[in-house]
């Protein structure tokens, strides 16, 4: 055994020894030519049944994840990216003379679960009433060198699944092949997105990009992330909206415009919010937030109804029936309806007291428009499971809305929220210069007083303004928060491919049954805590913990009967490692 041996677990040195005996035959583990394949294992299993002289010549290529010998006959169930089918061996068929090599060897011996194979044969359903492909060659694709992390089943119960978020997360190439779920998510994900394209298409809005790396960043609350252009000599920074340069193209003429973007937020992450995130951003000429708003709703009603065939659909422990009328609140309305209480008039000191009585902290709010985000946030938002628009913003909270056509002091904006959450932005657009330059320098007392979340002043774009920007409405929809909802998925991580993930620890430490049992957390928490991204002592230990108990609250509705935790429970949990 070479040095370089010891790195390796014992099934993976099997499988490279497996590799070196198949070259040492001939045989090319990992082939270059092409494989004709033409069908999948979706079209056999949909139409054997009533056209099966279709599937008489039928040739696939996947993984081999089920391999049951049985001397001359042997059965494997083989994966490709539509699903499962059976494969069915026989020894004397595969090898018709006397030389058994092919399946006594290399079939029985050299070939290893997770292997990519191609075979050829005929479909045809078994005694046990299951389609079948009867395989009269196969080939070796790729060899797989790492056991792959395959659930057992026994009496209809699973062990072993692959199920730690922070291992799926950082190996989503596994997480797709051994969790058939977590495929059809991504699925959703791609309609959703080609069916909103589509809808925004057939308006005749026409679909742009623009810079990613800006010199000036706008368009939002938030911090960015910084780099610098080396043949330039300059810093710039990944955008953290697309709005001003798509509001430029309306400048320039076009009627309509639109961009599924990637932008950048340098600010905490959860399960809800991920550094890199996909929005679209649509901007309309001669139209306000009132028609924009009609859009939204019938626009996500497509896009629902295009992907689940229905407008309701499961969110958790609720049903959301995305075909209905929304509900509509202005936001101090909403926050009156939800507390009884009117802040609406309210000077800023009266606000801190009136926060205070309902419980909520505002000590880090700089501001008017913070504390009122604040106790919108506390109190109304997580009421908000139905889609639901929430309208007329303070002008304080809007540096790039147009003042209200009746309320003084008031903006034409509009947020949808949906299973307490918001998942899309709109406004009619500030098109005046000099309110918006005065919008821009208040933004930067702002900054003055430490809110370094407040926007920069864009000169270039105010002289953009400066040229005429016809009445337009805005809308930015967040693609994660609705695919979250749309693919009902508890985490944002669970609908982004790779998502940002924290360095890879050595040493962490499982949340075992001893561990648990020891910590005095009911063992069916533990999965509770696995779905909000919690699967080591290290994860744990790192949670405040009141975010985690209400993280683990709204993760814990609709799992049935638990047993009652306390906030002070979840606190001695992490503080008792």
């Amino acid at each position: 055994m070479s040095v370089i041996d010891t790195a390796f677990s014992e099934q993976e040195l099997i499988r490279r020894q497996e590799v070196a005996y198949l070259r040492e035959q001939g045989m090319d583990p990992y082939p270059s030519q092409s494989y004709p394949v033409n069908t999948t294992t979706e079209a056999i299993r949909q139409g054997y049944e009533t056209q099966p002289e279709a599937f008489q010549s039928v040739c696939l290529a996947g993984r081999m994840l089920i391999k049951r010998i049985m001397g001359k006959a042997s059965f494997a169930v083989l994966q490709d990216g539509h699903g499962r089918i059976q494969l069915y061996f026989n020894r004397d068929e595969l090898c018709p003379g006397e030389d058994k090599f092919l399946y006594n060897e290399v079939f029985k011996k050299q070939l290893s679960l997770g292997d990519i194979i191609g075979i050829k044969g005929h479909a045809f359903i078994t005694q046990t009433g299951e389609i079948t492909v009867h395989v009269h060659e196969f080939s070796i694709l790729s060899k797989c060198l790492r056991p792959l992390p395959l659930p057992k089943e026994k009496d209809g119960v699973v062990y072993d699944a692959f199920t730690d978020p922070e291992q799926r997360y950082r190996m989503r190439y596994v997480d797709l092949v051994v969790n058939p779920q977590v495929r059809k998510t991504f699925v959703q994900r791609s309609r959703m997105v080609q069916s909103m394209r589509q809808y925004l298409v057939d308006k005749g809005y026409l679909e742009v990009e623009t810079p990613i790396l800006q010199p000036i960043y706008g368009g939002a609350y938030a911090r960015p992330f910084v780099t610098h252009h080396n043949t330039l000599d300059m810093k710039l920074y990944l955008r953290i909206a697309n709005e001003l340069y798509l509001k430029r193209l309306i400048v320039g003429g076009y009627d309509g415009v639109f961009e599924f973007a990637k932008d950048f937020r340098n600010e905490g992450m959860s399960r809800f919010h991920n550094p890199e995130f996909t929005q679209v951003e649509l901007y309309v000429a001669y139209k306000d937030y009132l028609w924009m708003m009609d859009l939204v709703e019938d626009m996500v009603r497509h896009t629902v109804q295009a992907v689940h065939g229905t407008t309701s659909v499961p969110v958790g422990a609720h049903t959301i029936d995305f075909g209905q009328p929304w509900k509509r609140y202005t936001l101090f309305g909403a926050i009156e309806s939800f507390t009884g209480v009117d802040i609406s008039q309210m000077t800023e000191a009266d606000m801190r007291k009136a926060a205070a009585q309902m419980g909520v902290d505002v000590s880090q709010a700089k501001d008017r428009a913070k504390i009122i985000d604040e106790i919108f946030g506390e109190k109304v938002e997580p009421n908000l499971i139905q889609p639901t628009f929430i309208m007329d913003y303070p002008v304080e909270m809007s540096p790039l809305a147009k003042k209200h056509r009746t309320q003084a002091g008031l903006v034409e904006r509009f947020e949808a929220i949906c299973n307490g959450k918001e998942i899309c932005n709109a406004y009619s657009e500030l098109n005046d210069p000099i309110d918006q330059r005065e919008r821009f320098e208040a933004q930067l007392k702002l900054r003055d007083l430490g809110d370094d979340e407040a926007m920069m002043l864009d000169e270039d774009f105010l002289r953009a303004l400066e040229y005429g920007m016809p009445p337009t409405a805005g809308l930015g929809i967040g693609i994660d928060r609705l695919a979250m909802i749309i693919t009902n998925s508890p985490s944002i991580q669970d609908v982004l491919f790779f998502p940002q993930m924290r360095p890879q620890r050595e040493q962490a430490t499982p949340i075992s049954l001893e561990i648990a049992e020891k910590l005095g957390i009911p063992f069916v928490w533990v999965k509770i805590l696995h779905q909000v991204g919690i699967s080591t002592c290290q994860d744990l230990k790192a949670q405040r913990p009141d975010s985690l108990f209400k993280a683990l609250a709204e993760a814990s509705q609709g799992a049935g009967e638990l047993p009652p935790v306390s906030e002070a429970e979840v606190a001695r949990w992490t503080t008792s490692l």
